[in-house]
């Protein structure tokens, strides 16, 4: 199999005698490219991302030739035998290099589901992830069941994630999106638009809280800032290190400094009986909570996500 900068070798086809496969000779390459099928070269990125270490490697296969063939992934399953073209295979072998230096795949499609939604994604902001959904899980139930009336507000929006779903899954809440960065607000624009939910919502570009009125409350706040302390970073993953925004991920030398402004200024932009919702890492749980409680929110609660780590703190707000 090809070392990191060689071309792709071609596939096995029923013409190669025994010798070729046993010493691994090749073909003409004009000929190779006609044994090229979907099939073939699904199973051979498998099996090359699978020697890399990358997580999901048949997943990630399919999802990249659907994308360079222009399909969805259901379709390469009613034409496994399709013959790929020179121009497809050139495309392919772009995408699999970009993959071997570990961008994260979907940076390489430009989305990501979410929440049972597509989400556009660029190197601007973090890419959504199924522990954030807990977060949404618990908001929304909260705006559904018990949550007095007002608008919506969601800190550190990024892509718009948690907020264009909070909008599409509760459609009589207005809601503001906020975020220091004006790239990650301009994908947010795009997701809420893509969404049909952007005529209730509103963009604010602004650190924290400073983008709010003095007498400005919500019903329910969200919140899922950095939590990665600046020792932390070396240790990430290569695909999170190397590629996902810095500004999104690094705490700086305390992972709590969000947590603490955040419970310094929350109770003054919260109605009676609104809650804040925030998404905690690892181990930070016990602390943030002890943050909002000397804050003075009430009923403080701790939500696992599906792995079992606990992911979301929430408090209320008693007025």
């Amino acid at each position: 199999m090809p070392r990191k900068g060689e071309t792709l070798p071609p596939p096995p086809s029923v013409g190669r005698c025994l010798s070729d496969l046993l010493h691994e000779r090749r073909p003409h390459p004009e000929r190779a490219l006609e044994t090229w099928t979907v099939k073939s070269m699904i199973a051979w990125m498998q099996a090359d991302f699978e020697r890399r270490g990358i997580f999901s490697a048949r997943l990630e296969a399919d999802l990249l030739v659907a994308h360079a063939l222009g399909l969805e992934r259901i379709a390469l399953f009613l034409d496994p035998e399709r013959p790929l073209i020179s121009a497809e295979l050139q495309q392919i072998r772009a995408l699999v290099a970009r993959r071997r230096a570990r961008e994260p795949i979907a940076y390489i499609l430009g989305q990501r589901e979410f929440y049972g939604r597509r989400f556009r994604v660029s190197r601007d902001v973090l890419i959504p992830r199924p522990d954030t959904e807990t977060l949404v899980d618990e908001a929304k139930r909260f705006l559904v069941e018990s949550a007095p009336e007002g608008s919506v507000l969601d800190v550190c929006t990024g892509s718009g994630a948690i907020g264009v779903t909070l909008a599409a899954e509760c459609p009589d809440r207005t809601l503001v999106l906020s975020d220091v960065s004006a790239e990650a607000l301009a994908i947010a624009q795009e997701n809420a638009a893509d969404n049909a939910v952007g005529a209730r919502l509103t963009l604010r570009r602004g650190d924290l809280f400073e983008v709010l009125g003095a007498d400005e409350r919500f019903a329910c706040i969200t919140i899922n800032p950095p939590y990665i302390g600046a020792h932390e970073l070396p240790e990430l993953e290569a695909d999170v290190r190397d590629f996902e925004p810095r500004l999104a991920l690094d705490a700086g030398a305390d992972a709590l400094s969000f947590y603490r402004r955040i419970a310094a200024g929350v109770a003054a932009h919260l109605v009676p009986g609104g809650a804040l919702f925030v998404e905690v890492g690892m181990g930070q749980a016990p602390e943030v909570r002890a943050l909002l409680e000397a804050s003075g929110l009430t009923d403080l609660r701790v939500t696992r996500d599906l792995a079992g780590i606990e992911r979301v703190v929430a408090g209320t707000y008693p007025g």
